[in-house]
Order: structure tokens, then C-alpha cells, then sequence
């Protein structure tokens, strides 16, 4: 093994941020997840695994629990894994080295990712995105929305609805809290803030609200630019928006605002069907990626992670 090669397993306080960050912004299945600002507000403490000088780097975001450490999935990241893209060869080496270090693990990789063939030790489970490039007419986008689409976006274009970017950020996420389909946490709100917070002052993210003719917040969205990528982030809608067909209009709406341009509609995916079937609904693709999960846990702690 050289030592290009050569696997480090790097604390957190001695991961190089500016080798890591070059490494994430070159990478070709570059992810905004993956960036040490973005680690650092939901990973809180993440170690690193490091291929020779930063070719290549796998995040490792670290939990402690009756003296075991293990890996888990933060919030609000939903593809991490190795960057850049690796070979069969390269990626076995960083699931070997999970598996041999540590008990427990549930993350997601992202789509650049290989699964582990030869492991019978670790599961991988594929998970869905969405994706829409832009990049085309409003008018050959249009013709691969689905019947049901197209429906609900004439029914919301009659409900004098009105479409504002640049919301407060406490509007939103006071809306977020009271209508986002999943219970979330204080803590989480407050993740959410910081990320949004960051993303407005540096100027590549942007609160979408959608509002009644009462002047009423009805649907909203957080949508981040990275790179060729702009993320559709924690979407939410009132009983009126639903209604309204709110979120329909919304995302109707930013399409045609940014057709024609070199962009991606990352729509984040979802295994819920009902929102994947949303989508889809907009003729956007799954892309797959995979959940990396082994327990090697002393019972009963394997029964409760199970």
C-alpha cells in the first residue's frame, strides 16, 4: 500500500478543513452535505476517514452510548459516504475499516456510491431521490408532469395565490414547526436555523412562501443552491395550502423561473409514497442511493438498534 493509498482515520480536531473542503467542492458527486460548515452544524462531532492526503474522505459523524461509539445519520443530510466517487477496490477498504472499528452503524452514502458485494456482514439498502434538470423549456418540462400535476396547479392557479421569495426566517420556521408532516425537536429547529442562517449570508439559499388572498402563509420551502444543485429542503403545508394545492403552485412556479438554466432540482427524494408520488408528479427521476447499516452490538443493545 503507497502512501496515496493509505487509510488515516483522523480525529475532528485535527481533520485540515481547507484539504477537506477542496477535496468535497472538486468531487464530481459533490454533495453540500459533505462540507465542514454544513458537518459541523448537524454532525455536531464528526470524525474523519482519510485516503493519503485528502484524495479521498468519508465523513464519520459519531454518537457515544453506554461506552460504545457508534455512527448515525444526522438530520437534515441525507447523502454523505465517500467523496470523491471510488472504484470497488477504493470503497471496500472504507466499509472494511468501518466494520473492524466500530459496533454499530446506520448512515447514508451517497449516489456516487458502490455497495460492498463480497460483505455478509453489512447492509445495504437502496434509498430514492428525485431529480430535475432544468436545463430545458418550461414547455418540455410541462409535458412529463403527471395528469395529477397538471390538475392541481390549474386548480391552485384559481386560488389567488401569491408566490414570495426572500420570507423572514422566523416566519418560517414557525410554520415549519406546526406543520411539517413529522414531529421535530427544538434541537432540530434549531439546526434548521443555523443552516438556513448560513445559506442566507452566503448568498446561496432562499425562503419560498406561498400566500392566500387573506395574506396567509399556506406552503413554504428552504430551496439551497450547491453547485449545479438546488435543494428543495424542509417543505411544508397548512390544511389550506393542501387544500390550495399550495406546494403544487410553489414548485410550478420556481420551475418556470429557472427553466433554461444549467440547474438540477434536487427534490431531496422520500421513501413516504405519498411524496415521492409529488415527485414524481413533476416528471423528476429517482436517483439511488444506499444506506450503509451493520450491528455488532453485545445483546440486548443489539435488539434496541436494532
Amino acid at each position: 500500500m503507497t502512501e496515496k493509498t493509505k487509510l488515516h482515520y483522523i480525529k475532528h480536531q485535527d481533520i485540515d478543513y481547507d484539504k477537506w473542503d477542496r477535496c468535497i467542492d472538486a468531487a464530481i458527486n459533490s454533495r453540500i452535505y459533505a462540507n465542514t460548515w454544513h458537518l459541523d452544524r448537524t454532525a455536531t462531532y464528526w470524525d474523519a476517514l482519510v485516503m493519503g492526503d485528502y484524495e479521498y474522505v468519508m465523513p464519520l459523524p459519531i454518537r457515544r452510548k453506554f461506552g460504545i461509539t457508534y455512527l448515525f445519520q444526522p438530520m437534515f443530510s441525507q447523502q454523505l459516504g465517500i467523496y470523491p466517487a471510488a472504484n470497488s477496490t477504493i470503497s471496500s477498504q472504507f466499509y472494511d475499516y468501518l466494520v473492524r472499528h466500530f459496533r454499530y452503524a446506520k448512515v447514508h452514502l451517497n449516489a456516487g456510491n458502490l455497495p460492498w458485494k463480497n460483505s455478509t456482514s453489512v447492509d445495504f439498502q437502496a434509498k430514492q431521490n428525485y431529480l430535475l434538470p432544468l436545463e430545458q423549456s418550461y414547455t418540455g418540462i410541462k409535458k412529463f408532469f403527471s395528469s395529477n400535476a397538471k390538475r392541481n396547479i390549474a386548480k391552485a392557479n384559481t386560488n389567488n395565490l401569491s408566490l414570495i421569495q426572500g420570507i423572514r426566517l422566523e416566519t418560517y420556521l414557525d410554520f415549519i414547526e406546526k406543520n411539517l408532516q413529522a414531529s421535530i425537536s427544538k434541537s432540530s429547529i434549531a439546526t434548521l436555523k443555523n443552516l438556513i442562517a448560513y445559506g442566507q449570508y452566503k448568498g446561496f439559499g432562499e425562503i419560498y412562501g406561498v400566500y392566500t388572498s387573506d395574506n396567509e402563509l399556506c406552503s413554504a420551502v428552504y430551496f439551497c443552491r450547491w453547485k449545479d444543485r438546488v435543494i428543495y429542503f424542509s417543505a411544508a403545508s397548512n390544511e389550506a395550502g393542501k387544500e390550495m394545492g399550495g406546494m403544487y403552485f410553489l414548485v410550478n412556479e420556481f420551475i418556470k423561473q429557472n427553466v433554461g438554466k444549467n440547474l438540477t432540482l434536487d427534490f431531496e427524494g422520500s421513501m413516504l409514497p405519498g411524496v415521492a408520488r409529488f415527485f414524481d408528479s413533476f416528471g423528476a427521476s429517482p436517483e439511488t442511493y444506499f444506506q450503509l447499516h451493520f450491528n455488532r452490538l453485545p445483546l440486548p443493545l443489539k435488539w434496541l438498534k436494532a
